[in-house]
């Protein structure tokens, strides 16, 4: 993994959010991972997952203390958004507010890229 920074700001809420993950992990060298993948409701669906797998190419960061990687794909897509504490229980908690959005779904699990 690249270690370098990552224009996708982790807000402190959010980052506590991460650490309460981290913290029910079993694997010692488990990290973040952030992504979108295709589907829900608006064409593309933003993943937050606890990982332990490296994949070439994955750029790492540190944000607020808690190692975060996302795969080079979804970081396209990704770059310039912020990472919130939701208070909700879709989506984990968390959300993104992401520029690259035309729209968000109601529930904001989801989003159709801009072009």
């Amino acid at each position: 993994m690249a270690d370098r920074p990552f224009p996708v700001e982790v807000t402190d809420g959010a980052a506590e959010v991460l650490r309460r993950m981290l913290a029910k992990a079993t694997a010692p060298s488990v990290f973040v991972r952030v992504g979108v993948k295709g589907g829900g409701c608006s064409g593309l669906e933003y993943v937050v997952k606890l990982d332990d797998r490296e994949i070439p190419g994955d750029v790492r960061w540190v944000a607020e203390g808690v190692t975060v990687v996302c795969d080079p794909k979804s970081a396209e897509f990704l770059e310039g958004s912020r990472l919130v504490a939701s208070g909700n229980l879709i989506g984990g908690g968390l959300t993104f507010e992401n520029p690259n959005a035309a729209r968000s779904c109601g529930c904001g699990t989801s989003f159709l890229p801009k072009g």
